[in-house]
């Protein structure tokens, strides 16, 4: 598991994880997450209380509202490689 923040009005790169997938629950903040898998595209917008998962392949890139960073715990299955996963 992984606690991470993006400052506000900052917006993640995008990238896709090669051999994990992600379940993210949103702490505080406010913000939208872009993912694409396969053909099915999609923005979920990111507010407390949300959580997504991130399926293995999948390509998303994230950002923060203008207002306040966004705060996310994320765990990783299975677990986290390294650097070089994404």
């Amino acid at each position: 598991m992984a606690h991470f923040e993006l400052p506000a009005a900052e917006t993640s790169r995008a990238v896709a994880h090669r051999t994990v997938g992600e379940l993210w629950f949103v702490l505080s903040g406010r913000g939208e997450l872009w993912r694409k898998r396969g053909t099915r595209e999609e923005v979920v917008v990111l507010e407390p209380g949300v959580c997504v998962t991130l399926p293995q392949g999948t390509h998303f890139q994230f950002r923060a509202s203008p207002g306040e960073a966004l705060a996310i715990i994320a765990a990783t299955i299975p677990r986290w490689p390294g650097g070089s996963e994404a």
